[in-house]
């Protein structure tokens, strides 16, 4: 197991951690298997999808403001109920198959930590697993 610490720099962004999984991998040894990826916060979570565009990030991330927009009218009164609900609907965890040693990922794939309540130092959990 490996712990993969990062600083995000704003309250909601996508933040590409694929060369640190890449990197956690080769590390490893494991050449078949899979890379288990964990965010242990409840306001911040982990998904795979385009690398290639960072606009695709940006739309995530205000497509997800509009289903739970930050703001009043929530109970929880910390103020980040919107960053406990996108949580929920990203998912705290994601599988990679791992093949002849690499992380096995379509052409324009990357894997991303997603942060709905920063800035903050986040970690991230990683265990390959050989199969």
């Amino acid at each position: 197991m490996e712990t993969l610490e990062i600083q995000t720099s704003t309250r909601s962004e996508l933040v590409d951690i694929t060369d640190g999984l890449r990197e956690a991998v080769e590390r490893s040894g494991v050449e078949d298997g899979v890379c288990v990826v964990f965010v242990p916060h409840t306001t911040a979570a982990v998904t795979v999808n385009e690398a290639h565009d960072p606009d695709v990030a940006r739309d995530i991330v205000a497509a997800l403001d509009r289903l739970a927009p930050p703001g009043p009218g929530y109970r929880h009164r910390e103020g980040n109920a919107d960053a406990h609900i996108k949580a929920v609907l990203v998912g705290s965890s994601v599988r990679v198959p791992v093949a002849d040693g690499r992380l096995l990922l379509g052409r324009w794939q990357g894997v991303f930590f997603c942060e709905f309540d920063g800035p903050r130092r986040r970690k991230i959990e990683i265990r390959v697993i050989e199969n």
